[in-house]
């Protein structure tokens, strides 16, 4: 009788767990990456025959955290594959996120908070070994970019190498709208401790690393923590194997006593994947200037995000005068798009209207050349600099 009760029990939770990969996820993030409703942004014949002669790359989108089919175009959500072609995209670093504290917020999260990717991954029906482990949860996502590249691999490449980028380059020359995909971590936490975890997650296609997201972390501080800590003995074993290793090093949720130890032992040009210009909006998100300007230094880049909480203003105009804000702090050399798209952001539009921002652009004033910086040449110098 027990055995039968079990059973029945089981069946029960498979399909609780069936209903709410089928109706919880998606209702989820309708909600959290929601694109407001708005009448097609003005492009100009100009700067639609501009945009497609661009390069166009983005640090930083969350898309793989969401239960959707990024090969499919989808009615809600910011990026998918469809929709990155439409934006004539050539460059996407993807993030994993696998932590994410309750009551998320930019001034000060515990990191014993509770974590709302759990239920999530649970409702998803992940592999049930990421229901307790960071570590298993970043695998999955880059194991689900690298199954898409397999799936379609006519329209999306894994980038391990400066080769594959020289490639993808080669293949957009020709007319082929291949985009490459480049696997980033939202946070060093997935290395659970372990420096060995960095070299697992880099021989499965881990290029990028952000150290730390909202929360303080074994690597250190997180601008939105509680301990305003620098790195710690670990969190430079990371820097430095991450050196070595020739990966992109993402500084956008560090604390800044963490960016001032990573400027201390690097040599490479560092990223601050999504963000925005502090003395053009106030905020605790975006760094102070001087900080800024260091970073920039480095040869880096500053990824402009397209929320309201970095830009004060998220229209294509506002971006786009955050963007100015920007070169005219740190210089049209050091300034890229980092959109945020999918990181339980409201925007304004989705990646396939991307020729909004060529179009404010020129509408602003900008030279070509600084468009083509801005847009992609800034991020490609740097992958190329970096990466193997």
């Amino acid at each position: 009788m027990l055995r039968k009760i079990l059973y029945v029990l089981f069946i029960l939770l498979i399909l609780a767990l069936i209903a709410a990969r089928i109706i919880v996820p998606g209702q989820v993030e309708k909600g959290m990456n929601s694109v407001k409703s708005h009448n097609p942004w003005p492009v100009s014949a100009e700067a639609r025959a501009l945009h497609q002669t661009l390069l166009i790359g983005d640090w930083h989108a969350d898309s793989l955290l969401w239960d959707r089919n990024l090969l499919q175009r989808s009615d809600y959500g910011q990026v998918d594959i469809p929709r990155l072609r439409e934006g004539n995209v050539a460059l996407q670093v993807f993030t994993a996120v696998t932590k994410s504290p309750s009551g998320q917020n930019y001034h000060a999260n515990s990191k014993d908070a509770a974590d709302n990717i759990t239920p999530l991954a649970i409702a998803q029906t992940w592999p049930v070994a990421s229901w307790n482990s960071l570590y298993e949860r970043a695998l999955y996502q880059v194991t689900r970019l690298k199954n898409y590249a397999d799936k379609a691999p006519e329209q999306l490449t894994l980038i391990r190498k400066a080769a594959d980028i020289k490639a993808v380059v080669s293949a957009r020359e020709q007319g082929k709208a291949l985009i490459g995909a480049l696997m980033g971590m939202e946070g060093g936490h997935p290395l659970e401790g372990n420096i060995e975890n960095l070299d697992k997650l880099y021989n499965a296609g881990y290029r990028l690393i952000g150290l730390q997201h909202f929360f303080d972390n074994e690597l250190g501080g997180s601008l939105h923590g509680t301990s305003n800590a620098g790195l710690t003995p670990f969190g430079r074993e990371v820097v430095l194997r991450a050196a070595e290793k020739n990966m992109i090093i993402d500084l956008a949720h560090s604390s800044p006593q963490v960016v001032k130890d990573v400027l201390a032992i690097t040599a490479q040009p560092l990223v601050v994947s999504h963000s925005g210009i502090f003395s053009h909006c106030r905020v605790k998100r975006n760094f102070p200037d001087a900080l800024m300007k260091q970073i920039a230094a480095t040869g880096g880049v500053i990824g402009i995000g397209y929320w309201k909480d970095v830009t004060c203003d998220d229209t294509p105009a506002g971006i786009v005068r955050t963007i100015r804000s920007a070169i005219d702090l740190l210089g049209e050399d050091h300034v890229s798009l980092g959109s945020d798209f999918d990181g339980a952001v409201a925007t304004q539009f989705d990646t396939s209207e991307l020729a909004a921002l060529t179009h404010e652009m020129l509408r602003q004033g900008f030279s070509t050349a600084e468009i083509r910086k801005v847009m992609g040449g800034n991020m490609l110098r740097v992958l190329l600099q970096i990466l193997p």
